[in-house]
């Protein structure tokens, strides 16, 4: 597919900022090994002004991961650990009484963080993971009738344990629609567990000064000028009406593939074409362009898509999944 490219006018100002970015990506991948993916999600997540939902199994460092981003921005981070017995106040913060003033002070909660890990999400019950959901959707707080907003740059990554299942609360399919991206992680491979062990040792024997890196961090400025340069990036007439394409197929995939039509039950809603657009922007930009390319598209549509799509009872009974869905849309709907 051939698309128009305007002439690029790089700035002064406008190549500082990628630098910085390529650094924050560069540091994080020697730090995180083994993940380059969730690495990458997680700047594009950043970028897109959205919320990423991380599945994978204990030990695969996805809170050394957004710890990592976290220490290397100058934003407050927070992790709270989801359990049974969690309340919404324990989240969005509560009203304490002030004996002294006579008065309720508002006492915010970690959701107030710019960055914040939810850990396990699916082990809340369905109130706690509204608040949240409705804090990430709205970006603001309702307590005691008052409402406070949330900072500026605002991201939550939630992480789901696929192997542990008693004792847990799926995210229903509405609320899963407010994740900017699902990404599902693996094993590292015998290369990167080796240097993982090297890694471990090195820490082990030099342990990070509390508090983590404070030289080179990127300030919440920069990150929402960034987050304004990938909404400027342009994007062919011709590639935007085939990221539409690609979510009008989802809910109705008859005319490409009337098998694969019948598998979808449900298909992706307009958030998912806002989501598919930011991200691959988000990717462009990360890769130093300025303008998208249908690899961008590809790349983040699986991630963007799959959580969104419900397969039918007899396509689930037959191992398709939303991921595998929306890999089968890639195949099936051509490029313009």
């Amino acid at each position: 597919m051939s698309l128009p490219m305007p002439p690029s006018e790089p700035t002064a100002a406008g190549d500082s900022l990628h630098a910085a970015f390529a650094a924050l990506r560069d540091a994080l991948g020697t730090e995180i090994v083994g993940q380059s993916r969730l690495v990458e999600r997680l700047l594009v997540a950043l970028l897109a002004d959205g919320h990423l939902l991380v599945e994978g199994a204990p030990g695969l460092a996805k809170t050394t991961a957004i710890r990592a981003l976290a220490s290397r921005i100058e934003a407050g981070f927070a992790r709270i650990q989801f359990t049974p017995d969690l309340l919404p106040a324990d989240l969005t913060g509560t009203d304490i009484w002030r004996p002294q003033d006579a008065r309720f002070e508002f006492q915010p909660g970690p959701v107030f963080h710019p960055i914040l890990l939810a850990d396990e999400i699916n082990r809340a019950p369905a109130k706690v993971q509204s608040a949240l959901l409705e804090a990430m959707g709205e970006r603001q707080v309702t307590v005691g009738g008052r409402t406070y907003p949330l900072p500026p740059v605002f991201l939550v990554m939630a992480t789901q344990n696929p192997i542990e299942q008693e004792g847990t609360f799926p995210l229903p399919e509405a609320q899963l629609d407010r994740f900017l991206m699902q990404v599902r992680i693996g094993y590292p491979d015998v290369g990167a567990e080796t240097e993982i062990l090297r890694l471990a040792r090195a820490r082990a024997l030099q342990p990070a000064p509390p508090g983590g890196p404070v030289h080179g961090r990127l300030s919440l400025q920069q990150v929402q000028q960034a987050q304004r340069a990938v909404l400027a990036l342009h994007m062919a007439p011709s590639l935007e009406r085939y990221l539409v394409e690609l979510v009008m197929a989802s809910r109705d995939a008859s005319a490409y593939d009337a098998a694969l039509a019948r598998r979808i039950a449900w298909g992706a809603s307009p958030r998912g074409s806002i989501a598919l657009d930011r991200c691959a922007r988000a990717r462009a930009w990360l890769a130093g362009r300025d303008y998208v390319t249908p690899d961008d598209v590809h790349a983040v549509a699986v991630d963007v898509l799959g959580h969104r799509l419900l397969p039918g009872y007899e396509a689930a009974a037959e191992g398709w999944d939303g991921a595998r869905l929306a890999a089968a849309l890639l195949d099936c709907v051509p490029l313009p």
